[in-house]
């Protein structure tokens, strides 16, 4: 089914050689897959004509859709492809769930505000992917039955890693998330988990919505 207009079409393109591509990410499978993914399905409807724009947009609850670079940035730095058994913390809106979806074998996206995750799987399901699984709940948590994952990335701004998700990276994994505060400077990390412990590195400047953490994931961080 065919989810773009011609003017869409032409925005979608635009976006990918303007904000994409002209800043260095050329690998041809990411590219495509932000060409086929229509993002002015996963913003809110007052939002349609800057769904290709070169910004974050808000999609409700406090929450956002990422600039499309950053998500494009993400993605390329974990060098996903079909053996991938990727973990998402924070669905969002869905379009980075549904990036990854193209990129990697099977996709597991927790989100802890259900009217997002239900938004998001319906919107999923109308594209037609179906190597998505959705969990509503704390992602600080993880998703125990389903590691380990080879790749995990967290699409919120948290001061340190969750606990659980260090432990749910499989060996030689890759785990990705922005490290900082709220309101203060924060750092795209990118974390292998080495045979000889955690190997960090900052790789970009960001600004994310904070990750929430509850009683249940604190209290599991704290087993340090």
């Amino acid at each position: 089914m065919n989810f773009f207009s011609s003017d869409y079409k032409h925005a979608a393109d635009e976006m990918v050689a303007e904000q994409i591509y002209a800043r260095n990410i050329r690998d041809p499978q990411i590219l495509e897959a932000f060409r086929q993914i229509p993002r002015q399905l996963f913003v809110d409807v007052s939002q349609k004509k800057l769904a290709y724009s070169d910004q974050p947009l808000p999609i409700g609850f406090g929450q956002t859709i990422s600039q499309p670079y950053v998500v494009a940035y993400m993605i390329d730095a974990m060098q996903i492809d079909k053996s991938a058994w990727v973990l998402e913390v924070g669905t969002g809106s869905g379009y980075e769930t549904a990036i990854l979806a193209r990129l990697a074998g099977n996709v597991f996206t927790v989100e802890r505000i259900s009217e997002l995750s239900l938004r998001a799987q319906e919107v999923i399901a109308q594209i037609g992917l179906s190597n998505i699984e959705f969990r509503i709940g704390d992602g600080c948590l993880g998703w125990q039955e389903k590691a380990p994952f080879s790749h995990i990335v967290v699409t919120a701004a948290s001061p340190e890693i969750p606990t659980a998700l260090i432990d749910q990276l499989a060996l030689g994994g890759k785990l990705l998330i922005p490290l900082g505060s709220a309101g203060g400077g924060q750092e795209l990390t990118l974390i292998e988990k080495t045979p000889l412990g955690l190997k960090s590195q900052k790789i970009l400047p960001v600004r994310f919505v904070p990750l929430i953490w509850n009683s249940a994931s604190e209290k599991h961080s704290s087993k340090k």
